[in-house]
């Protein structure tokens, strides 16, 4: 019996959230992006985030395929560092940008990241994933 990991990622954030506190946190979040983005400069405005279809060749789809989508639909959110390549969500980037001495980080592919995610999750849920 193979069950689903008790937490649902969110399509804004990326901050897992149990099933119930999802829907409550969802509307908070994206208000709370609506506002964050309306302050950045032009440069750095992003488009609205969309909660992601879960499209499945046999049409229906696991807790953990819904993860996979939201996880890719944070990320898109982020924005390279122009000095090192790091990226961040639009808010921080100032931040970083202050203190980044530049030089090349190390690069990872979409595949390679959500690998990570993926095997940081079957720490807190072994045998899930």
């Amino acid at each position: 019996l193979v069950r689903e990991p008790p937490f649902k990622v969110c399509y804004i954030c990326g901050r897992e959230f149990g099933s119930q506190s999802i829907a409550i946190h969802e509307p908070q979040c994206l208000e709370k992006w609506r506002i964050e983005n309306s302050q950045l400069p032009k440069h750095l405005r992003r488009p609205e985030p969309r909660k992601p279809e879960v499209l499945t060749g046999s049409g229906s789809y696991t807790l953990t395929d819904e993860n996979e989508a939201a996880y890719y639909s944070a990320q898109a959110q982020l924005v390279p560092c122009r000095k090192c390549g790091r990226t961040f969500f639009p808010d921080r980037l100032p931040v970083h940008e202050r203190c980044c001495k530049g030089g090349a980080t190390q690069s990872f592919g979409k595949l390679d990241i959500f690998s990570a995610f993926v095997s940081a999750q079957a720490v807190f849920w072994p045998g899930v994933l």
